[in-house]
């Protein structure tokens, strides 16, 4: 990104070359600054700091704060992207959480509404769910499990590939199979998309653009999250995931209606007698403390 400014820096407006300057100047800084902030060192606009962004390819100040972060990266990188050495616990920490807020608000501009809509209409009138992920994204389908298993409705999840092959092979139509995988270039994930589909099944995927996993999908839920899992530690790509599963499952809430959150209300109220009361957990807190 900073030789992409270097070049592209005669071709830019003089306001925009404010903007250019400060970030050459301090690019750790501008990284971690607000849209307002940088504007207001540069001595620009913010809508010319949001032009500076787009004629650097961007699509706008957060997404060009994430590829900055990127280009920055040193002799850490098997860790996270942005991250050195030398850190303070704050310096990484603030990296950590600016990466994951650019890289939700990415994925939250770039999802596609419709087919959002059409893979929450799938799961509303499925049979049966199954969520299937490996590795880090197992993680996140046993989450998507959890969350809909408290549905009316039957629900799997497994991490084990011979399981959730078993799991595909005997499919049917109206099983609905949500996988998740962040490169969408597993082998194995790929191949349980295809075995569902010989059975009638659904495929939903939650996976990266034009991956090999979206294409063999019904749906694909694209993430365009730029993090190569092959080298970092899988982060932002999780909690986009993750959110994107949050979505689903409120969707699903949504299409079934009202007396459908009855049921819900009921499991929530089965699930009280498993925990203490808040005033419980005061009141002896406080027993304690005499």
């Amino acid at each position: 990104m900073l030789e992409k400014i270097e070049a592209q820096f005669a071709a830019l407006s003089k306001a925009e070359q404010k903007v250019a300057r400060q970030i050459l100047a301090a690019p750790q800084t501008a990284m971690h600054s607000s849209i307002a902030t940088l504007a207001g060192v540069a001595g620009v606009s913010e809508p010319t700091v949001n032009r500076f962004c787009h004629r650097l390819g961007t699509r706008g100040f957060p997404d060009f704060k994430l590829q900055l972060a990127q280009s920055l990266v040193k002799s850490s990188s098997w860790v996270s992207r942005g991250v050195e050495d030398d850190d303070s616990v704050e310096d990484y920490s603030h990296k950590i959480f600016d990466s994951a807020l650019a890289g939700l608000q990415r994925v939250r501009d770039q999802l596609n509404s419709t087919q959002l809509q059409q893979a929450v209409t799938l799961l509303a009138q499925a049979d049966k769910l199954a969520f299937f992920g490996l590795g880090a994204s197992a993680v996140v389908a046993h989450d998507a499990f959890t969350k809909f298993l408290r549905f009316n409705l039957p629900v799997i999840w497994s991490d084990d590939i011979v399981i959730q092959r078993m799991s595909c092979i005997n499919s049917r139509a109206g099983d609905v199979f949500v996988l998740i995988s962040h490169t969408g270039r597993t082998k194995n994930m790929v191949e349980l998309a295809r075995l569902a589909r010989v059975n009638g099944s659904t495929v939903i995927a939650i996976t990266s653009p034009d991956s090999p996993l979206a294409h063999e999908a019904a749906i694909a839920l694209v993430l365009d999250v730029p993090e190569d899992t092959d080298v970092y530690l899988p982060m932002v790509s999780r909690l986009a995931q993750l959110t994107v599963i949050d979505v689903l499952a409120t969707g699903f809430t949504l299409e079934r209606g009202a007396p459908f959150r009855e049921n819900l209300k009921r499991v929530k109220e089965a699930l009280k007698a498993s925990r203490y009361e808040k005033n419980t957990i005061r009141e002896e807190s406080d027993q304690q403390k005499n």
